[in-house]
């Protein structure tokens, strides 16, 4: 049986850990009472634990919430909560003077580890997952509807074509980009008043989560992510754009007709934002850019890209000489592309060969002399040097859209473990039988409801204007915690997983990148999640 009520206590011992190890990381990183980042980076190995047993904590308390709904959601949430604390345990382990703690800090929540861990306890709760599979959501009746209408659209017309994108790393099929318009997956945060179905309210961010959740499902590559591109140029432009721009892009964006792709990451500059090098120079009637950007996902069949850039030639000002540009271009299919501007500039793309997360392309593309239109700078005159705020602005719902990308991945291997377990017989037993299965799958069962629901948990935080510190913790937890559960279920299906007959395999491999877009994970827990932490702590 879950013993829930003792739930919220052990949690809150391992949070007076995790804020002992806070304030211990901000008086080793105090510099005239501000955390300095060089004296954080002395550190890194205990700010790197630190973020991801908050980040534990915090979706720890989600989940304590979320067991109040029932017996089964009891279950999965004590045993979620159990794994957690395990995680934050071994994290401490050895490294006790680090964390400015004592060998027993832990010793009070040892016991609900221990009952919640047990085999017996997990894989009764395994036997529960035929049944209920991940757990109910308990999701408002409108947020089912919009789960059921994107779940039918990624069964229909995602699914049967993920496979052979995958394997022949093949362009996204335009009926998937068409049909995805017609629902409305493009518009579901821009404003109503441009064309889109964002109210301004809670729904705009729970609702897509979840659209995000039932199209990662069919694929991450050509389902989920599909909808992130967008999403990212939406949030800058209502955030910082004019009222001329909002109602020149944002229709066209929420009707499908624009794609956009998203220029950040350098050769040389990949999470270190500040350092971008490629420029926009001043010219008569708009800017000229020149440089090369990489890892720009969908840049080939993009009709525009947001092109973060530097628009102050002093370097000097990192990242406050930074503005973002919207470039248009034409449509290209395939893996390489060549335009020019007609005014003497070029640009030039090809695609990066990767082993998963395959149908969008990931392109490196060099710029020179590419002329913009003035109009075309995010906020105008207002934006100039604002660029790594509006960047910032996309990306933290990126973060949280992400995490929704990596629970639609984990159960679609949760189901495909369960359905292969149920089916195959080992030794003259269902695979599913063994007690070693039914652990693996109590675990992704509670892994998957747990990213669920935490997301959920900062999209209302995020709809609130809160949240910030919470989509990178969120993020940073369920992505590393979908290779765990992507490998599991290739695990179970045995040497037919490694085989690409299943698309189990497809999984695994589309799982590896999710700790590395949108926020690398070391930099997410270094430099947001594990500074903020010791700031908070610091007062």
């Amino acid at each position: 049986m879950a013993d829930l009520a003792a739930a919220p206590a052990a949690v809150e011992t391992a949070a007076g850990v995790v804020a002992t190890a806070a304030k211990r990381l901000a008086d080793l990183a105090a510099d005239g009472g501000k955390v300095s980042v060089a004296a954080l980076d002395r550190h890194q190995v205990l700010a790197y634990d630190l973020a991801h047993a908050a980040a534990a904590v915090e979706g720890s308390r989600v989940m304590c919430r979320y067991g109040e709904h029932g017996p089964v959601e009891a279950a999965l949430a004590c045993a979620y909560v159990a794994d957690a604390l395990w995680d934050v345990a071994t994290r401490v382990l050895g490294r006790e003077a680090e964390w400015g703690v004592g060998a027993d800090a832990l010793a009070p929540a040892m016991p609900f580890v221990a009952a919640h861990r047990a085999p017996e306890f997990l894989a009764a709760l395994g036997d529960l997952t035929a049944k209920h599979g991940s757990g109910p959501t308990h999701l408002p009746d409108d947020f089912e509807l919009v789960a059921d209408t994107f779940r039918r659209f990624a069964e229909d017309r995602i699914r049967p074509v993920a496979e052979h994108v995958h394997r022949t790393n093949a362009d996204v099929p335009e009926d998937v980009i068409a049909g995805l318009a017609e629902i409305g997956g493009f518009g579901l945060s821009v404003p109503e008043e441009y064309g889109g179905y964002a109210t301004g309210g809670e729904s705009d961010y729970i609702g897509m989560v979840v659209a995000t959740e039932e199209l990662s499902r069919a694929s991450l590559g050509i389902g989920g992510s599909l909808v992130t591109r967008p999403e990212i140029l939406t949030r800058a432009l209502v955030v910082g754009g004019t009222e001329e721009q909002k109602r020149r892009w944002l229709p066209r964006i929420a009707s499908g007709e624009l794609m956009a792709g998203i220029m950040v990451t350098e050769p040389d500059h990949g999470s270190d934002v500040a350092g971008v090098k490629v420029t926009a120079t001043p010219a008569d009637g708009g800017w000229v850019v020149n440089g090369v950007k990489t890892w720009a996902t969908f840049a080939g069949r993009a009709d525009v890209l947001m092109l973060l850039a530097r628009t102050d030639p002093d370097r000097s000002k990192g990242h406050r000489g930074l503005s973002v540009l919207i470039v248009e271009k034409p449509r290209a299919a395939g893996h390489a592309f060549a335009f020019e501007d007609g005014r003497g500039g070029r640009m030039e793309g090809r695609a990066i060969d990767t082993i998963g997360y395959r149908g969008m392309h990931s392109y490196e593309v060099a710029f020179d002399d590419w002329f913009v239109p003035a109009e075309n700078l995010i906020g105008g005159e207002a934006g100039l040097g604002r660029g790594f705020y509006l960047q910032m602005a996309g990306f933290e719902n990126g973060r949280l859209q992400t995490a929704a990308r990596a629970v639609g991945l984990m159960q679609a291997a949760f189901e495909a473990g369960l359905s292969y377990a149920q089916e195959r017989t080992v030794f003259g037993e269902a695979v599913f039988d063994y007690q070693l299965t039914k652990v693996k799958l109590a675990r992704m069962a509670a892994l998957i409801q747990a990213g669920r629901q935490f997301s959920y948990d900062v999209a209302r935080k995020m709809a609130a204007g809160e949240g910030t510190l919470e989509a990178s913790m969120v993020k940073a937890y369920v992505c590393r915690a979908a290779e765990w559960v992507t490998r599991e279920a290739m695990q179970i299906h045995g040497g037919m997983g490694y085989a690409e007959e299943f698309p189990v395999s497809r999984y695994f491999v589309d799982a590896r990148v999710l700790s590395i877009f949108e926020g690398a994970d070391e930099t997410l827990c270094l430099r947001v999640i594990a500074r903020r932490l010791a700031e908070q702590a610091l007062g």
